[in-house]
């Protein structure tokens, strides 16, 4: 039997949770991800508090309503998910899914003094001007005026790197958020991996670089795929733990 759009995106968010944990790119039990389930994109799914990516299964997720405020005195909601995720979710409907982390190579060139992704392969011109950057950060985002500012810079593009504190990924569906902060951290990668070597890099053109960022925008099913095969993997894992 086919899933509603709630249950469906109870199972791909809570799946995206488990394999972000087995690639290392969580946070102790800190960061969240989020998954609009209505036609406005104000209810969503999210994950609750202090509750470990690996351990977070379908039913675990919290049901929020980014019109009633009661959801910030919800016990299990952190006041940094729902001042973020809240205000993303009540002033950008396009944003079905958004996921926030602090992966150690996006968020090592975030910390830089001016923070950029210059195109020097075709992972890191996926993002050639096609990321907003925050240089403002001012500690916790726990007030809903700080989670608005963010929003407002998401309005428009669909990555946030967040100066001195991690990403923001934004996407019209779960399989395209993950393997675009997927493929972010990678472009990360390589990039700081590239300046270690203290030699010149080799930029693309502006001309080749746009191309590129194009190209990737054409094959958003090898983005929705990447993420259905990862989720294989993690169903394969939980298989073979229980035989």
């Amino acid at each position: 039997m086919a899933l509603n759009l709630e249950e469906q995106a109870r199972v791909d968010l809570a799946a995206t949770f488990r394999i972000v944990a087995h690639l290392g790119m969580h946070e102790a039990v800190a960061n969240h991800f989020s998954a609009a389930v209505s036609p406005d994109g104000k209810r969503f799914l999210i994950n609750p508090k202090w509750k470990h990516f690996s351990r977070i299964r379908a039913s675990d997720l919290l049901l929020l309503d980014a019109d009633d405020p009661t959801g910030a005195a919800h016990p299990d909601v952190d006041p940094t998910a729902w001042s973020i995720h809240g205000q993303i979710h009540q002033r950008l409907p396009e944003a079905r899914a958004v996921l926030h982390l602090h992966p150690v190579y996006t968020t090592a060139v975030a910390c830089l003094a001016e923070p950029r992704i210059p195109p020097i392969d075709q992972n890191t011109a996926r993002y050639f001007n096609r990321v907003a950057v925050d240089e403002l950060y001012g500690g916790m985002a726990d007030t809903e005026a700080e989670g608005a500012r963010l929003a407002s810079l998401l309005d428009g593009k669909r990555r946030l790197l967040m100066g001195n504190h991690g990403v923001m990924v934004i996407a019209p569906n779960i399989g395209e958020a993950f393997d675009d902060i997927w493929t972010l951290e990678r472009a990360c990668q390589i990039l700081i991996t590239a300046w270690s070597t203290g030699q010149p890099l080799r930029t693309l053109s502006d001309e080749v670089a746009e191309k590129t960022a194009r190209g990737w925008e054409g094959i958003a099913d090898f983005s929705r795929q990447h993420f259905e095969e990862m989720k294989a993997l993690m169903i394969a894992a939980d298989a073979s733990v229980l035989d």
